[in-house]
């Protein structure tokens, strides 16, 4: 093989038939299991993540705390645009998030959360910036995930039912299992489709740093 096709090989934005892209940066989701099936081995950098969690409160800030935890530590803010509840301040400082890192936006009136989401992306001190919102065009995810490429920031849509195709570069759906664990669906990545989900108990503690 020549150098100069070997090299184009071990890029990161190429992949092969059913293998997992790589990417160039991502961060850990604390959960070695689902980082094995996630394109460079985390939460992608610079992409746009949708979360469709057919029941909420099965787990999905659990699921990404490590993340957040990890990026807060390292001087980076977190927002919540509209969350659907006022996230429980002690819970959050126990799981490692570094609190004054913290911003919540209450985008009044709502529709105005995609926009004030959009800005956000757009800030560099932004690691990661979580939404919950149900009523997405394809012009505004296009938008939501040009910002976090502009960044490098990680963008999370959290909706409660699956529109169909979307240019999310991640898509996951959450569901709970019968004995309490979450099973994760890997709907998109950039690589090889995943036919079976990942199975993991939010119970047990994951791994932040």
């Amino acid at each position: 093989m020549s150098t100069p096709l070997a090299s184009l090989l071990e890029h990161p934005a190429l992949w092969r038939g059913e293998e997992c892209a790589r990417v160039a940066a991502a961060v850990p989701s604390g959960f070695p299991a689902l980082d094995r099936c996630l394109p460079g081995g985390g939460w992608p950098h610079g992409a746009l993540t949708e979360l469709i969690i057919l029941t909420p409160g099965i787990g999905e800030l659990t699921l990404l705390m490590p993340a957040c935890a990890r990026l807060t530590q390292a001087g980076r803010s977190l927002i919540f645009v509209d969350p659907p509840y006022i996230p429980y301040a002690p819970a959050l400082a126990a799981a490692g998030l570094d609190l004054a890192r913290l911003l919540l936006i209450a985008a009044r009136p709502r529709q105005d959360s995609l926009w004030a989401l959009e800005q956000t992306l757009h800030s560099p001190s932004c690691g990661a910036a979580l939404a919950w919102n149900e009523n997405i065009d394809d012009r505004s995810l296009r938008r939501l995930q040009l910002a976090c490429e502009r960044s490098g920031a990680c963008g999370f849509l959290c909706m409660t039912h699956n529109k169909g195709a979307s240019t999310a570069a991640l898509r996951l759906e959450l569901s709970a299992t019968d004995d309490g664990r979450l099973a994760v669906h890997v709907l998109k990545r950039r690589g090889g489709m995943l036919a079976a989900p990942v199975i993991l108990d939010p119970r047990e503690p994951a791994r932040s740093g």
